[in-house]
């Protein structure tokens, strides 16, 4: 195999696909990445299969010689990475070994303007092929309506493995919208987005020509964080294609693939949960409130991490404290359209941070009942969001 391929395009893409190299791998060859060149497309593609979390990237090369190879990740990432910018040529070939004639060492050079590199690799006949989704639902999803699904949602998941359900974001898909839930039991955040993202000055995008028929799916955290950063990487307008199979999703983006299996098991019935009603509103400014509480955040309790919220009716006041023992204390107070009667109640302070920095708008609403019963967060303005915090019981 022989290509010449710019630094940049090589290490960008390695970069990503190394994601999803497993840290601790049940085979030496998950340890590595797929290289291949082909001669006809004048393209070479990277790809790293956990045998959970597959991504294949593809990019384009002069390829003088066509071929596979497997080389070990992280050293092949850490070697490119730091390699000066400009072409690289890339060159491999077998070498027996004098231990044994039956078997090849395969050995990849690469040579830049200032030196040169040698790799010694794997086959690749050993390395497992990325599933193949052949029948089941497909559709089409813009990248920012993807995006700003994931924004309202994929914060909320949990991290405890031994929730796995909860470990994933939930996707319901409408005729005519999408919806991305996700919940860690003390927390929940549901986002929903229309088909088509709404034009700005321009002709509207498409709309699917039948109306789609509804179906769901839990796919794991890990795997739609990869999809955010090669949405990133995507133009706006951009679409990503997706295909379901019972156990199994795939993700397509011009030159990129992502494979996942979901999630198995219920995926808790969250709507229940959310109030129809509630006796007390507060509107205030997104921005104030968040910045209001990373301030106090220094001085809360790391134990339980509380902040006190004072619902002052009558003052129109939002105020803010925290008592962290043997290290002192802290208050806020902000402006607020309160209606209701006034109120004390407490939340983890963490909880309410990540929720007001992934509603987006310039106002929220925020909207309760009691001290003990669930507060519902809701941005004025801008894409269907709903977050739902647990209060924690204030101490006497």
């Amino acid at each position: 195999m022989k290509f010449v391929c710019k630094q940049s395009d090589l290490g960008t893409n390695l970069s990503l696909v190394s994601r999803a190299v497993p840290s601790r791998p049940t085979h030496p060859v998950l340890a590595n990445v797929l290289l291949s060149a082909d001669e006809e497309k004048q393209e070479v593609s990277l790809t790293a299969f956990d045998l959970s979390l597959g991504i294949k990237t593809t990019f384009e090369a002069q390829v003088e010689t066509e071929g596979t190879i497997a080389l070990p990740a992280k050293l092949f990432n850490d070697i490119v990475s730091r390699l000066p910018e400009g072409e690289i040529l890339f060159d491999d070939e077998a070498k027996d070994t004098a231990e044994t004639s039956s078997e090849s060492a395969a050995i990849a050079t690469l040579t830049c303007a200032t030196g040169r590199y040698q790799v010694r690799g794997m086959s690749a006949d050993e390395f497992p092929s990325l599933p193949t989704i052949q029948e089941g639902q497909s559709l089409e999803i813009a990248i920012d309506v993807l995006m700003e699904g994931l924004r309202g949602s994929l914060f909320a998941t949990s991290g405890d493995e031994t929730k796995q359900i909860l470990t994933g974001v939930h996707v319901k898909v409408h005729p005519e919208t999408f919806e991305f839930a996700a919940t860690d039991g003390h927390r929940l955040a549901v986002t929903e987005t229309a088909s088509h993202p709404e034009a700005e000055g321009e002709e509207e995008a498409p709309k699917p020509s039948e109306p789609r028929e509804f179906f769901e799916m839990t796919i794991p955290a890990r795997a739609l964080r990869e999809l955010e950063r090669m949405a990133a990487m995507g133009g706006k307008g951009e679409a990503i294609a997706l295909s379901l199979d019972p156990g199994q999703i795939a993700f397509e983006l011009s030159n990129q693939r992502l494979t996942s299996r979901t999630l198995e098991g219920q995926y808790p019935n969250y709507g229940q949960l959310i109030p129809r009603s509630f006796e007390r509103q507060i509107t205030v400014e997104r921005r104030k409130l968040l910045s209001a509480l990373e301030r106090i955040s220094i001085l809360a309790d790391k134990k339980n991490n509380i902040v006190k919220f004072s619902i002052d009716s009558e003052g129109q006041k939002l105020r803010l404290s925290v008592e962290a023992a043997d290290v002192g204390s802290g208050e806020e107070a902000l402006d607020a359209q309160i209606s209701g009667e006034s109120l004390d109640i407490a939340f983890n302070v963490k909880y309410a941070m990540e929720s007001l920095k992934n509603l987006g708008s310039q106002e929220v609403q925020v909207k309760l009942n009691t001290a003990t019963s669930p507060v519902v967060l809701t941005p004025l303005g801008g894409t269907k969001m709903t977050h739902l915090l647990m209060p924690v019981q204030l101490r006497s």
